[in-house]
């Protein structure tokens, strides 16, 4: 992981930004409640739970721990040590005020979506560009007793229009110098950490596995993560032209073949042969 994040580290993320950029989310992956027992979640279902922090400049995993899908994904927070300087992209299933203030202490910085019910005092209202779909960007302390406390300093409110899909986002966050847009922006590119979970479905084979035990499973998954990071380095470091997919599969094909890695893929080209289905994902063209 980290060979393949400085290989990636000049990558154009579509903001003008010095800082990490990570998006934390988690997917869920189905298992047979027959054979995996021990990942029981619900009354007739068993899965676990691919937790995943995402350096967007890149898409690369940074970390990741796999849990029974049981565990809730809020408790990801506190094994994770913040990086000083960096920006964090949550969902609103991380909304927790005490674990949000570590973060802050831990002098990193946060963007997550705010939920309805959440009371707040506005302190100070700031100008905005309504033609670019914000609709304001405020300075606000928490009301409510226990997020009050849990998070005794001010925070930054902005409401964003989504012209795209007609739905009205809040986003809290601790970063007060960013552009009011640029916040907007970034939370948009957390759509990539879901590119990358369906990508790995789709293409590493996680859906059947070979072992029973929680230590086989969690091996298969960081099996197939490991895959994915090869593939990255591989491309970045032969200055392919090429898909992830178009990568995994011309080396499905020669995998067995005594020649070069190189000539394998200029025999392909840069318009290959294998080609992609129509409904291919197009994660940052890997």
């Amino acid at each position: 992981m980290a060979t393949a994040r400085s290989l990636y580290a000049d990558e154009d993320l579509g903001v003008e930004l010095q800082q990490t950029v990570y998006a934390l989310d988690s997917t869920t992956i189905d298992l047979c409640l027959a054979l995996f027992p021990w990942a029981r979640y619900r009354a007739q279902n068993a899965a676990v739970k691919m937790h995943t922090l995402l350096d967007l400049q890149g898409n690369i995993p940074a970390f990741i721990d796999v849990t029974p899908a049981k565990i809730h994904e809020i408790h990801t927070l506190d094994i994770l040590l913040p990086e000083p300087g960096s920006i964090y992209i949550l969902d609103r299933g991380y909304l927790d005020f005490e674990r949000l203030y570590r973060l802050q202490r831990g002098l990193a910085f946060f963007i997550i979506r705010a939920r309805k019910d959440f009371r707040f005092r506005r302190l100070v209202s700031h100008p905005v560009n309504k033609n670019t779909g914000l609709r304001c960007d405020q300075t606000i302390r928490l009301q409510s007793f226990y997020p009050a406390k849990f998070y005794p300093e001010p925070l930054r409110r902005i409401r964003y229009h989504d012209a795209e899909t007609e739905k009205s986002l809040v986003f809290l966050t601790n970063h007060f110098d960013l552009p009011t847009l640029t916040i907007a922006q970034l939370y948009k590119c957390r759509w990539q950490v879901e590119l990358f979970f369906k990508w790995v479905k789709q293409h590493l084979r996680i859906k059947k596995f070979y072992g029973l035990s929680p230590n086989a499973v969690k091996t298969q998954i960081w099996v197939a993560i490991s895959v994915y990071v090869v593939l990255a380095i591989l491309r970045k470091q032969l200055r392919l032209d090429l898909s992830l997919y178009t990568i995994s599969q011309i080396l499905s094909l020669s995998l067995f073949e005594k020649m070069p890695l190189l000539q394998a893929f200029q025999q392909i080209g840069g318009t290959s042969e294998l080609g992609q289905s129509c409904n291919q994902l197009d994660l940052f063209n890997l």
